[in-house]
């Protein structure tokens, strides 16, 4: 008879982070909540990572599994985790970063005190992060608990600062990062934002993730020069412009700084403005990117300018 299917999976995507691992593996050692397991998906790394989880597998008190891809994205690697995951929540614990011992116990927690008759339209328990200090990152929450639309946080809360979340692996299987281009950053908020227009979260007004900030050498997901990694951020705009007009309203000037980038990272991705207003599907969404228009083309000749003064110091 098979063992009962954990409530978490642990998923990390990793490259060339075998200096920072142990803090991952420590944090999930230290933990007060054991039914989880842990995934490591390796975006190709050459510096012993390998070596170092198939080692913390043969002695770790919880299963750990360990995948590899040659070198694709986080994000082909998070959507391989998330398939190959047997837990019903999925908990992204990035290969540089830490949480608290009580984390899992904390989420847990939370998600079981919804009731099961209003759990469907819910996606996931959010809390706030902390630095290495245990000084919480960011502003608090209106309350200790709140169960609200996923977008809120941003829009009407004006909330900010980096968070973290335990998300149900049923909708992250249903709706997983974009497959093309690889080797690219695609910002989480691609795929949580979707979420979040379609069901609530539960706030929690808890640092439980530790936030440790990493030189960009060997990061699976600093976006680092803008042109660099341009596919993902016009999607991530593009997103916010199309499927976030309802909080205009709220927030007008957080949708039309969008507005601007979307036409920015567009073109750093040789993306022309015919074929950028061709992919807005809503009128609104078009009007706002005239307006934008200007000022995305500046922000852009501006980047040009910049990556040219570097190159020629």
């Amino acid at each position: 008879m098979s063992a009962p299917a954990p409530l978490f999976t642990v998923l990390t995507p990793t490259f060339n982070r075998a200096h920072t691992l142990p803090r991952v593996w420590d944090s999930l050692r230290a933990q007060t909540f054991p039914d989880f397991e842990w995934v490591v998906v390796d975006d190709g790394s050459t510096d012993g990572t390998a070596e170092l989880v198939r080692g913390w597998a043969a002695e770790a008190p919880f299963p750990v599994r360990y995948l590899r891809q040659e070198n694709r994205g986080k994000h082909l690697a998070v959507n391989w985790g998330v398939a190959e995951s047997v837990g019903e929540m999925i908990v992204i614990l990035d290969s540089d970063d830490a949480c608290v011992p009580a984390a899992l116990e904390r989420f847990a927690h939370h998600w079981r005190s919804i009731p099961d008759a209003r759990r469907e339209r819910f996606y996931a328990v959010v809390c706030h992060c902390a630095d290495p200090s245990g000084r919480r990152v960011g502003d608090p929450f209106p309350a200790p608990v709140v169960d609200a639309p996923g977008l809120d946080v941003r829009y009407r809360w004006k909330a900010r600062g980096e968070m973290w979340g335990a998300v149900r692996a049923d909708l992250m299987r249903a709706r997983p990062f974009p497959d093309k281009p690889e080797r690219t950053y695609i910002p989480e908020s691609v795929v949580w934002d979707r979420l979040a227009l379609t069901h609530l979260a539960r706030f929690v007004d808890e640092a439980l993730r530790v936030y440790h900030l990493e030189p960009g050498e060997g990061s699976l997901g600093s976006p680092g020069d803008p042109a660099r990694h341009a596919w993902g951020s016009m999607l991530q705009h593009r997103v916010v412009l199309d499927e976030h007009l309802a909080y205009f309203p709220a927030a007008p000037l957080a949708i039309l700084a969008s507005a601007a980038h979307y036409v920015r990272f567009s073109l750093h991705a040789g993306v022309g403005a015919r074929e950028q207003r061709r992919a807005l599907t809503r009128q609104a969404a078009r009007a706002l990117w005239w307006i934008g228009l200007p000022v995305g083309c500046a922000a852009w000749a501006y980047d040009r300018l910049r990556r040219r003064a570097r190159r020629g110091r």
